[in-house]
């Protein structure tokens, strides 16, 4: 998989590969939820979803399998062309987008929501 570039609010991430992981704990469970995306042309593609646990708004996709402690379950919906993170300061320490390159927190603080979409 090439390259990608990320737009996030204003800013542009350049990766090496187009595939990041955006995790986060539950605002009212506290447990960890995470997702893995690709960048695309068409837009961002979920591909993969996973949480450790079960409770409010927290129930495992289709297909899901126990592994390593997390439900695990493919996700094959179309791509989008940007997703809004609320930046309430509801979750505990936001948003980790880790990557090829490293891990950048979104969203930690109250504020406006944090948009991410291709660049271009």
């Amino acid at each position: 998989m090439g390259g990608a570039c990320l737009m996030i609010g204003a800013k542009q991430l350049l990766m090496a590969s187009a595939a990041f992981v955006l995790s986060w704990s539950h605002s009212v469970e506290k447990t960890g939820w995470q997702e893995n995306w690709v960048v695309r042309q068409d837009g961002l593609k979920l591909v993969e979803a996973r949480v450790r646990g079960s409770g409010a708004g927290m129930d495992p996709g289709d297909g899901a399998r126990l592994q390593d402690g997390w439900w695990v379950w493919p996700v094959d919906g179309p791509p989008i062309p940007k997703l809004v993170l609320a930046a309430s300061g509801a979750t505990a320490g936001g948003w980790s987008l880790c990557h090829d390159g490293g891990c950048t927190i979104l969203g930690a603080e109250p504020g406006p929501p944090v948009i991410l979409q291709p660049c271009g």
